[in-house]
């Protein structure tokens, strides 16, 4: 069946149309974006679905987003995505807002145990029996005019995000329903939290086995990294490979040509940011030790693996009871920063990380576990 669609290219079809929106339960929303070459993602094009037809934004004509802007944030119209992390960034790039109420439709299906992180084509199958077209995933969307089977891809997407969630929506109890809103409310509050250049090097792998004085070099390459990447609009492994931060805080090069050694170093950031790494470890090197960061925990030691297990066992009961993928649950993450919280003897603390619901319901149960009160 044809698709009815609707191109928008000027500041006041987008007012009008974004006025509609407003009156209307539900929207759902896609972008087709560009990120090669750069940090921040291109956007080459908005879709909304309605239930009924599907609107193609072009992102490279609109100048004006504040009613796509009110649009994102009016509450009382929910904003229907999938798998939506990279979508968050462009729109927050775009319109500087995100969606409020954010329903992704890959949390619905492993909250109605459908499968965890299936992909939009997989769930549409699942879902709508329905086999969509994959030739346009990684074609150029900045090229203009855009090709027939560009524009029916992204109408495509648009239509079946919106009949994918008058499908799973009413599957959904509210519980459910309000733990997966709970979910988008948080994807949002992280994107918005900006991230501070000064604390990357907490992520560095193998950053616990160097020095205080050490890690505040690793401090310094990381943060400059992070703020080169965003000022240049580059990737930070064009701007300094992963690989290469950890030998430089280890080893500290004093020249060049010690820099040009150093494992998986390109050639083009010892010319174009050699002397300026030179200078950066230096001064790091000659921080006071009050200025050095704390050192960093070491991974939890193989025997906390049964611990963990028994941990992880909590979520997979729950998740068992309530029919959720048991994946959603809790992430390892969270689990392994509860575990340092006291490893090996406790008391154990439950982690910020742990929020909303899943502390509500499983807090307890973890602290319980820990101190052999539960099986």
């Amino acid at each position: 069946m044809a698709i009815d669609i609707h191109w928008i290219r000027d500041d006041a079809s987008l007012a009008q149309r974004c006025a509609e929106w407003r009156r209307l339960s539900f929207v759902a929303l896609d972008t087709e974006f560009m990120r090669v070459d750069t940090f921040y993602p291109m956007a080459g094009l908005v879709q909304i679905g309605d239930g009924d037809s599907a609107y193609l934004i072009d992102p490279l004509l609109i100048r004006d987003w504040s009613p796509f802007a009110a649009l994102l944030e009016d509450t009382a119209v929910v904003k229907v995505l999938h798998a939506c992390s990279e979508d968050l960034e462009v729109l927050l790039r775009l319109t500087g807002s995100l969606p409020a109420p954010l329903f992704d439709t890959q949390l619905a299906a492993a909250y109605l145990n459908l499968g965890f992180s299936m992909g939009y084509s997989r769930l549409v199958q699942a879902v709508l029996q329905i086999d969509l077209p994959k030739d346009e995933t990684r074609s150029d969307w900045l090229q203009r005019p855009l090709t027939e089977m560009q524009e029916r891809y992204a109408a495509e997407d648009a239509k079946h995000l919106a009949e994918l969630y008058e499908a799973l929506n009413p599957r959904l109890s509210d519980e459910k329903r309000a733990w997966l809103l709970e979910d988008g409310a948080e994807l949002v509050a992280g994107l918005r939290r900006e991230v501070d250049p000064d604390e990357l090097y907490r992520e560095g792998k193998l950053a616990w086995k160097l020095s205080r004085a050490q890690l505040g070099v690793l401090r310094d390459l990381y943060a400059w990294r992070e703020r080169e990447a965003r000022r240049r609009n580059l990737p930070r492994n064009r701007i300094l490979r992963e690989h290469t931060l950890w030998p430089l805080a280890r080893f500290q090069p004093s020249d060049l040509v010690a820099l040009a050694r150093i494992e998986d170093m390109h050639p083009r950031t010892v010319r174009q940011d050699g002397e300026t790494l030179l200078k950066l470890i230096k001064s790091a090197a000659a921080q006071p030790p009050e200025a050095w960061p704390e050192a960093l925990p070491e991974p939890l030691p193989l025997e906390a693996s049964a611990l963990m297990k028994r941990l992880r066992a909590v979520g997979q009961r729950e998740a068992e009871r309530l029919q959720i993928a048991p994946e959603l649950m809790l992430r390892k993450k969270v689990l392994e920063a509860l575990l340092k919280s006291g490893y090996p003897n406790g008391p154990y603390h439950l982690p910020e990380s742990l929020r909303g619901w899943r502390r509500e319901l499983m807090g307890q149960q973890l602290l319980d576990t820990l101190t052999g009160d539960q099986p």
